[in-house]
């Protein structure tokens, strides 16, 4: 291996980064550092390896693979080991007849040759790697690259078995090209399914994805996919991270799902777990070579204290090639479209932010508290998957806030091309828990949807799979709660807590899909406000599935308010597909006004105009506008489709007026319908409303949508709300 520089090296294009964001300069010699880690390891691939496309497709030599004439050749890592055998069905289990050759920098192989042309190990057979421990014992192991591994009902281990079919699946459809408004469906195939099961790849081929498509997501983001034993821990605690999971089918059931999404225009993200691994040693990586390292740190900087799993050494040079190898094989084997990293702030921290607040000071973010072996493993990673596969999209779940780690490697950034918007959900979450709806503070709700770092690109979201699990609860709940079991029957009376619920379920998630981020994500179900919680099998619940599903069938119901929400949910993701205010500038806050509870925005020609008032309705209200022209209604959440009482005539035109308000140089006054709707008088909860309309030229405001009457020429939306629950959509036509 050769001796890298000890100099700093400059990034690139520092210089743009710092004049972007000057408060950075103080620690321009840790973006030099942080650099100068991921340069040097580049050089030293280029150089050891013979560079870094060659070192990414180690995937095709370690593990076990079948060679052109038929013959086997297998390869390890096991630097602990005193002796590496195979074992399987094609020689009897005999743990000593087929030995691997030491090599350097503890590496072993082995080569069996064919037999008469065929395969000396069928597929599917079962293997085990056999490790010879430096105390002596026999440790059988499943090899940390098995594409395969499965679990028979009576066992609690997984078996290790050798995939290579005679004829694997052929992708049939390219991806598609690279997403400019992403809109994500978060799913877990396990769950997708109305019935008490596990469901499969299959089931969600053929009844998922056409839901997905209809629904208006172009991009669907798969969680527990990589196989892990214990299926309650949501896939979070990997055992074998080229395997695709067998619970739910084959992995060429998966390369069909995945090829049938591409069909559709679908993207399809892995949730890639590199943070952090399973401690099962029989089935799992941890312990392989019969040490307490190998892949992970040693002693107690290998252990999360939290999670109860072990810690990756990303300095290691065997662990890059594991890592980054993995990553390659889910894009070329199975044609994933890119990754959704999680738990990328235990890795950027030695600390792991247990116990740790981020308030946003920059000195949180450089110093020795920072892994940046983990970082340069990120950088590594995003450069590779940009240098060979730049229409790939990563996302980095990330709550630090840390700077510049979506900005280009080149720049001193980590890479990545999204970051989550992780404070969104949690403030909803404390604004309907704590707050009566009359003290909802406008301007804290905006503050918080708009708080970005500058050109760094955010997915906002209401809620994901974290607030759906067992002792959360999402938003549907929290706004309804037990009247879900009893009141979302249209042939029951609408009662106050289920028509408040309904209102607001809507404009939340509106005002974050449009003012929160340049995209949007949303976890199976709760589009439709999907009742109770997430809960997988457990010796706690009895082993129950009840928990563990979705039902999708609640949608179908004609006598139930879900098909409401699920109805808007649908409508709101195809008005942005038609204007595509994700991939727009930020949007122009023109009000945010406490007293009236109104929010109004411009963004990508449209107008959004949101009345979060519990009771409060408004005739001629102002609304300032950019552009001036004729306007009319894009999408009502007062609309009788989505639950709404039907209070504003969409045939009406709103003209606009060369007044300015609220510093824009033009205006409309709104005049909808000054009917209230009743609130509950207890603990101050009242019903809302929320609206949108468009014009053809504008930003965001309020809940009303404006398009133009005009062919072709939609370029401004103007969205308003009044009283309770109401959401609205206006068209503008230009004079």
């Amino acid at each position: 291996m050769a001796a890298a520089s000890t100099e700093p090296l400059q990034p690139p294009r520092l210089q743009q980064l710092l004049e972007r964001d000057p408060y950075l300069a103080p620690f321009r010699t840790d973006f030099q550092r942080r650099y100068s880690l991921f340069y040097n390891h580049l050089k030293n691939i280029e150089e050891s390896e013979g560079g870094l496309d060659k070192f990414t497709k180690s995937y095709k030599t370690f593990g076990v693979n079948q060679l052109a004439d038929g013959g086997i050749y297998c390869k390890e890592w096991a630097p602990g080991a005193e002796a590496v055998f195979l074992a399987g069905d094609f020689n009897g289990w005999n743990p000593f007849s087929h030995p691997y050759k030491k090599l350097e920098y503890g590496k072993w192989e082995l080569f069996i040759p064919p037999e008469d042309g065929c395969s000396p190990v069928p597929h599917g057979s079962k293997l085990k790697v056999v490790i010879r421990a430096q105390n002596g014992a026999l440790l059988y192991r499943i090899s940390p690259w098995a594409r395969y591994v499965v679990r028979d009902e009576d066992k609690v281990n997984y078996d290790w078995v050798h995939w290579n079919p005679p004829q694997s699946y052929i992708h049939k459809n390219p991806s598609p090209k690279r997403l400019k408004s992403l809109r994500i469906y978060e799913s877990h195939v396990g769950i997708a399914s109305p019935e008490g099961k596990v469901a499969s790849y299959k089931n969600f081929t053929y009844n998922v994805l056409p839901r997905i498509k209809d629904l208006g997501y172009n991009c669907v983001q798969l969680m527990a996919i990589m196989e892990h034993a214990y299926y309650a821990s949501f896939g979070y605690q990997v055992t074998s991270f080229f395997a695709a999971s067998s619970r739910y089918g084959t992995p060429d059931d998966l390369k069909e799902m995945i090829d049938v999404a591409h069909s559709m225009g679908i993207t399809v993200l892995l949730d890639v777990v590199h943070s952090h691994a399973s401690k099962n040693s029989e089935d799992g990586l941890n312990q392989f070579d019969g040490t307490d390292s190998c892949f992970f740190h040693s002693g107690y900087r290998g252990n999360h204290q939290l999670w109860d799993s072990r810690l990756f050494d990303y300095a290691n040079w065997e662990v890059l090639r594991f890592l980054l190898s993995n990553l390659r094989m889910w894009i070329e084997d199975y044609r994933f479209d890119g990754f959704r990293f999680d738990g990328v702030t235990s890795m950027l921290y030695h600390h792991h932010g247990i116990g740790t607040g981020f308030s946003g000071d920059y000195n949180e973010y450089f110093g020795l508290h920072v892994d940046e072996d983990a970082l340069c493993y990120l950088m590594l990673a995003n450069h590779m998957i940009n240098s060979l596969h730049p229409e790939c999209i990563t996302i980095a779940e990330d709550v630090s806030g840390m700077p510049a780690l979506c900005r280009p490697v080149a720049e001193g950034g980590g890479g990545f091309d999204y970051r989550l918007a992780m404070a969104i959900p949690d403030k909803w979450i404390q604004i309907i828990k704590e707050l009566k709806d009359e003290d909802w503070n406008m301007g804290n709700i905006v503050h918080t949807l708009t708080n970005r770092r500058y050109e760094e690109k955010y997915i906002a979201y209401a809620e994901s799979h974290d607030q759906a699990l067992v002792g959360d609860k999402t938003l549907a709940f929290r706004l309804m709660d037990a009247e879900m079991y009893t009141n979302m029957s249209v042939l029951m009376p609408l009662t106050p807590v289920i028509d408040r619920g309904i209102q607001l379920h809507k404009m939340i998630r509106l005002i974050t899909h449009a003012l929160g981020g340049e995209s949007y994500l949303n976890f199976m179900g709760n589009e439709f406000g999907h009742p109770e919680w997430l809960d997988f099998p457990r010796i706690g619940n009895n082993e129950s599935y009840h928990y563990a599903r979705r039902q999708f069938n609640l949608t179908e119901d004609d006598l139930l308010r879900y098909k409401f929400l699920n109805a808007f949910d649908r409508d709101m993701n195809k008005l942005e597909e038609r204007f595509g205010w994700l991939a727009s500038p930020q949007a122009y806050v023109s009000e945010k006004h406490e007293s009236n509870k109104v929010i109004a925005f411009e963004r990508a020609g449209l107008i959004f105009i949101f009345n979060f008032h519990p009771y409060q309705s408004y005739v001629d209200y102002r609304v300032g506008i950019e552009t001036p022209g004729k306007y009319k209604i894009l999408l009502d959440s007062d609309a009788g489709e989505y639950g709404g009482h039907q209070r504003l005539d969409h045939n009406t035109e709103y003209f606009s007026e060369e007044y300015p308000h609220n510093y824009r140089p033009n205006s409309i006054m709104l005049q909808p319908t000054p009917q209230r709707m009743p609130h509950a008088p207890n603990k101050g909860v009242h019903s809302k409303q929320s609206g949108s309309c468009a014009s053809e030229h504008g930003y965001p405001k309020v809940k009303f949508s404006v398009t133009t009457t005009k062919e072709a020429s939609h370029k401004e939306v103007l969205i308003h709300c009044t009283s309770t629950k109401y959401n609205k959509t206006c068209s503008k036509e230009a004079f």
